[in-house]
């Protein structure tokens, strides 16, 4: 084994100890010095250790959020249709709170000798979630990318919509149909994207209405991102006299939709409701709903052509890609009705 160890490490240009530590699949090894000693041991015959040697057979693993928000299974549905077209197997696993944690799924993945890793809505996106999760994993080897959620502690390609503007598109939208209390509402505030949503509501509340940010605090209100969610979300903004909502998922969307009937208040007569995602089936919800749709196509694709890339040994410069989402205008917006509040008559 010492005359393998230097007849690798010599035709690899590293030392004995770089190349121990990559075939016992320990950390501390540039991705492209490991893929360097593994090609090594190739050109000279020698087998790969078995937990190496199943590495880079065509799995890619797809970590994703529960898939009941249906934006998740449309945008893995685009990534599994970019790989399978690619020649790869994707392996679709889901991280809930009740099921495995995502660094449980990670290590299954590598156990099943994954070429890579696709993380959709995951701890990236949780600025209470520590990092080095992610750079343990660079270490031995295996490339990713990270889909929705930046950091700047972690060295990847980042894959994302831009937020800011999907709450400015949905202000601009509101006040040219008159409204002037016009809320938001969203999910925990740890998570990147929901940050940026507010930066941009933010922004264009202060711009569009004049309204001093101060004031503009009270029109945030966090919840959860599912219906039940959005519908206690939406009951806090109406009693604030909003006549108009902003959701930042189609999910919340709805159950904003329901909190406004339950009060008797009809959508889009009495309050205006957009959301985000634009998921499918959305356009046929009663009444059919205004969103700002996400662009899961473009996202997906570009999530698996920059993971071809890293798996390639040819990544693109680390940093975040940013795609732009549109305004969807259907029958849940309308004008602001004359009087000003929620339950003005």
């Amino acid at each position: 084994m010492t005359a393998r160890l230097a007849d690798i490490a010599a035709r690899a240009g590293v030392s004995e100890a770089t190349v121990s530590r990559v075939l016992n699949d320990r950390p501390g090894v540039a991705a492209a010095t490991r893929r360097s000693v593994l090609a090594t041991l190739d050109v000279l015959g020698y087998e790969r250790p078995v937990r190496l040697r199943r590495r880079g057979t065509g799995l890619v693993g797809l970590v994703t959020p529960a898939l009941d928000n249906p934006v998740f299974p449309a945008l893995a549905q685009v990534i599994v249709q970019a790989l399978t077209r690619q020649g790869l197997t994707p392996v679709l696993v889901t991280s809930t709170a009740d099921g495995s944690t995502e660094d449980e799924l990670t290590g299954m993945l590598v156990d099943q000798g994954v070429a890579g890793i696709i993380y959709v809505s995951g701890l990236h996106a949780d600025t209470t979630a520590d990092p080095a999760r992610y750079e343990r994993l660079r270490a031995q080897g295996v490339p990713f990318v990270l889909v929705d959620g930046f950091s700047p502690k972690v060295r990847a390609p980042f894959i994302s919509p831009d937020d800011r503007a999907a709450t400015r598109l949905a202000v601009t939208h509101l006040v040219a149909l008159g409204h002037t209390r016009i809320g938001l509402a969203l999910g925990p505030r740890r998570y990147v994207p929901v940050q940026r949503k507010i930066e941009g509501f933010v922004q264009a509340v202060r711009e569009r209405l004049g309204t001093a940010e101060d004031d503009i605090t009270a029109l945030v209100q966090h919840s959860l991102y599912t219906l039940e969610g959005g519908q206690a979300a939406a009951g806090a903004l109406l009693d604030r006299d909003c006549t108009a909502i902003v959701c930042a998922s189609d999910m919340m969307a709805l159950g904003a939709v329901r909190a406004a009937r339950q009060r008797g208040l009809g959508v889009p007569d009495d309050i205006s409701v957009v959301g985000f995602d634009d998921s499918p089936l959305i356009a046929f919800t009663d009444p059919p709903l205004t969103t700002v749709r996400k662009p899961v196509t473009a996202m997906g694709q570009a999530a698996v052509r920059a993971l071809l890339e890293e798996i390639g040994g040819t990544p693109a410069p680390y940093g975040e890609y940013v795609f732009m989402p549109e305004l969807v205008v259907r029958g849940s917006t309308a004008s602001a009705r004359r009087g000003g509040g929620a339950d003005s008559p």
